[in-house]
């Protein structure tokens, strides 16, 4: 091996490593649109899949079959009928329906077997199990059209779904349901992994879809100054969505989002809308810190916050200990009192259990990230990302290109998130006025796009 290649695969395999140990036992729902499958992208995806399987996350994976069911149609001249973005599903579409999903079953199993030879899973054995895991009842009447045969989903078997994860299998699912009396429903392969996912509280509900997210603009085309939104709490999401208008298709903003908000707050913590399109797209997302899609974050609004003057006593108890031991640059109660609205906190039941402050140098287009900590009961659980995140969104309000921070010993993780070391020449004038020079501080510096 060359040193190049020793210089760039030990930082990188570095950088995975805490996701691999953070996501393993975590159950990922794994929504694939049929338009993956119809262009090609199965034999990577199942690769991509497997390998996620054997670093030790459970997953369930819902198919969708819209373009092989209108393939159908067209073979026998029946014209594919929609209403409110659900199919019409006479006696013809249920027909094609289940011609469909067998196939797709078919060539995901195949996929998916002979421990994927001529891949990185050569030798893995991948067993998938399918089933009737999914009760439904009828859509009905809305607005006086009939939907036939197209169902809504009435009931998870959770029980079932679990003791499949915990053999170790990869549960395979149609976007098919019966009702008690046995009669088919065609559902969309979007309820089914949304009412799933919920059902299962999984960690991740990913949809790989035909669209690459929602964008910073969504009204407007795609642009270096509009590009993927990666991160989208709840709340923000909910106020996105109140104002699109109703999805009837796919490439809709609003069709993928509205599940990815339904999920959240059902209790699913993140839900993901990524791009088929881009080789190893559930990869990037996944195991790649800013990711390559959308991410809808159940982040509630009480825990992730700007401090109040009432929080500078839980702020001090939280660095104090960092103090001592010379992480952090000690500060009095009257400093942090002076700058409370510079923090941001996260609190849940009264306890601050990380913070970090956001000095802005508006001349220098600039601001130091100051007294980030996270308390050693939750770190590990993301909640300086949180953090991080929270303070890049404030510097990009304040009209910031770029924040920087003083470190002697966190260096590595600030690097892993995007910042890169310079001089401490670097600094702006006033803050190199303050500068300690025996503290010897490492200067980072991440620019905000």
């Amino acid at each position: 091996m060359t040193s190049v290649f020793n210089f760039t695969f030990v930082p990188w395999f570095r950088s995975v490593a805490p996701y691999i140990h953070k996501f393993r036992n975590q159950t990922f729902v794994v929504a694939l649109a049929g338009e993956a499958i119809a262009a090609g992208k199965l034999p990577h995806l199942a690769q991509d899949l497997a390998m996620i399987q054997s670093m030790g996350v459970k997953i369930v994976l819902v198919h969708g079959f819209r373009p092989q069911v209108n393939e159908q149609l067209k073979a026998k001249g029946h014209p594919p009928k929609y209403a409110h973005g659900i199919r019409i599903t006479d006696e013809v579409a249920l027909d094609c329906a289940q011609e469909a999903a067998g196939q797709l079953r078919y060539e995901i199993e195949a996929a998916f077997s002979q421990g994927l030879p001529n891949t990185p899973m050569a030798g893995a054995t991948i067993r998938v199990i399918s089933g009737n895991f999914i009760t439904a009842r009828p859509v009905g009447i809305v607005d006086g059209i009939d939907f036939q045969h197209s169902g809504l989903v009435r009931k998870v078997d959770t029980g079932g779904i679990t003791r499949v994860l915990d053999m170790g299998a990869m549960l395979l699912l149609s976007p098919f349901g019966f009702s008690p009396t046995g009669e088919a429903f065609n559902l969309t392969m979007e309820e089914v992994a949304t009412s799933v996912a919920s059902a299962l509280q999984a960690d991740k509900l990913i949809f790989l879809t035909e669209v690459p997210g929602i964008r910073v603009h969504p009204g407007e085309p795609e642009s270096e100054d509009n590009p993927i939104d990666t991160e989208l709490p709840l709340a923000v999401a909910e106020k996105l969505l109140a104002a699109l208008p109703a999805a009837n298709v796919p490439t809709d903003t609003a069709f993928y989002l509205q599940h990815c908000v339904k999920a959240c707050k059902s209790g699913v913590e993140r839900s993901h809308i990524i791009p088929f399109a881009v080789d190893g797209a559930i990869l990037l997302e996944v195991y790649v810190h800013d990711g390559i899609g959308t991410m809808v974050v159940d982040e509630k609004l009480e825990s992730l916050r700007e401090a109040l003057v009432d929080d500078v006593g839980g702020i001090l108890q939280l660095i104090e200990p960092f103090e001592k031991d010379g992480t952090l640059v000690k500060r009095s109660r009257t400093e942090i009192e002076r700058d409370a609205d510079l923090y941001t906190v996260v609190e849940h039941d009264g306890v601050i259990f990380a913070c970090a402050a956001l000095y802005p140098y508006p001349e220098a287009h600039t601001g130091e990230m100051a007294a980030l900590t996270v308390s050693p009961q939750v770190q590990g659980q993301g909640d300086g990302e949180k953090v991080l995140k929270r303070i890049e969104q404030r510097a990009r309000a304040a009209g910031l290109q770029s924040i920087f921070v003083l470190t002697t010993r966190t260096m590595h993780w600030f690097i892993k998130r995007g910042f890169v070391q310079v001089d401490p020449e670097w600094l702006p004038e006033a803050r190199k006025r303050k500068y300690n020079w025996d503290r010897k501080s490492q200067v980072l510096v991440k620019k905000l796009g």
